[in-house]
């Protein structure tokens, strides 16, 4: 695989990061990081990965964060009042959104 032009997964890489699930995004990222640890990329290809690498990350956490504030606003017993841009968008959450054992919001009473 060279250049940006190749498949980065079986989704679609020119598709703009905003439009992308958790799952999509999860999914193109690891391939993206696949890509550059390979090597054999060029300099400016690597650079553009690089660049849509760092665009997904912050699409997950935008996901994560809105499943954070979900889960929050449900253990307040409330809702929250507007959807966020990701629930908008598909609802799509999964199970490494739970807290991990370091987070004492996760902790239970």
């Amino acid at each position: 695989m060279s250049g940006l032009n190749g498949p980065v997964t079986a989704a679609q890489p020119d598709r703009p990061v905003a439009d992308l699930s958790y799952e999509e995004a999860r999914d193109e990222l690891v391939a993206v990081v696949a890509r550059l640890e390979a090597g054999g990329e060029t300099l400016e290809a690597s650079l553009a990965l690089w660049e849509r690498g760092e665009a997904l990350a912050a699409r997950c956490q935008e996901w994560l964060d809105g499943a954070r504030a979900r889960l929050d606003a449900a253990r307040a017993g409330g809702a929250p009042s507007a959807p966020s841009a990701g629930e908008a968008a598909g609802d799509a959450t999964d199970a490494s959104t739970e807290a991990g054992p370091d987070d004492p919001r996760g902790r239970r009473p």
